[in-house]
């Protein structure tokens, strides 16, 4: 089961969907009932689907491999900005640039060009230039450094994506599904759960919903990178014996 209880996925609010006739008829199998022309998410299946979530970051993590943190509504983007760069994980919180994953070849000389820009800056090559196209070079990075900002690290696609509302970030869900890149998403009853490999059914309005969930994958990835440094140091032992063993031999 997931490390949160029941009890604390209703007290974030976790189980409020969406109005009744807002709903998508695929969010059925984790609807509990209605309420008030509300549907109502049955938890005992937003547990069993975070721990499959969090088992799969965990394992990730472990063997290495980076997730892509991507939120741009409003009550969502800051926080997860936050859990991101706690992580080390890349991560898009303002917009998201058409082609991030399907061109990543483009984004990254867009990256290449915000950091010769950085450069510029710093070697001498400002005072050789006016201030007007100074200005511009300034205005031009601003713009890179605020879609782009999250992914500077990223020198290759990630190995997943975490998506908080996944009807919202459709454009992100259709490039990872083209690239067969697998997706960990919060589903609320207006979502399609069926393109996502690792739904969390749950309020994916609600700032403390949205905090509790995120809180148990960042305390995933924490866990799998101390299970990868554990391995590594384990193998950095081992091969120091053997090389000392080697020696007297």
């Amino acid at each position: 089961m997931s490390s949160v209880s029941k009890e604390q996925l209703l007290e974030a609010g976790c189980h409020y969907g969406h109005l009744t006739r807002k709903w998508n008829p695929k969010m059925a199998p984790y609807i509990f009932m209605e309420q008030d022309g509300i549907h109502i998410i049955d938890l005992n299946k937003t547990a069993q689907k975070l721990a499959e979530a969090e088992s799969a970051v965990r394992n990730m993590v472990k063997s290495g491999k980076k997730i892509l943190f991507v939120a741009t509504k409003k009550q969502a983007k800051d926080l997860v900005q936050e859990a991101a760069k706690q992580a080390g994980m890349p991560f898009v919180t303002e917009r998201w640039l058409g082609g991030m994953l399907t061109n990543f070849a483009t984004v990254r000389k867009s990256i290449k060009k915000m950091q010769t820009i950085d450069k510029m800056a710093v070697d001498g090559t400002y005072a050789n230039i006016n201030k007007k196209e100074r200005l511009m070079l300034e205005r031009e990075k601003a713009k890179l450094i605020n879609v782009l900002g999250g992914v500077t690290e990223m020198t290759k696609t990630p190995s997943a994506l975490f998506i908080v509302d996944v009807k919202k970030e459709h454009l992100a869900v259709a490039e990872a599904i083209k690239l067969n890149i697998p997706v960990i998403g919060m589903v609320d009853t207006n979502s399609n759960p069926n393109n996502i490999d690792f739904p969390i059914p749950a309020n994916d309005d609600s700032s403390k919903s949205i905090t509790l969930i995120m809180g148990v994958i960042l305390k995933a990835i924490e866990e799998g990178q101390t299970d990868r440094k554990k391995e590594k140091d384990s193998a950095e032992i081992e091969k120091s014996k053997a090389e000392k063993e080697s020696a007297q031999a």
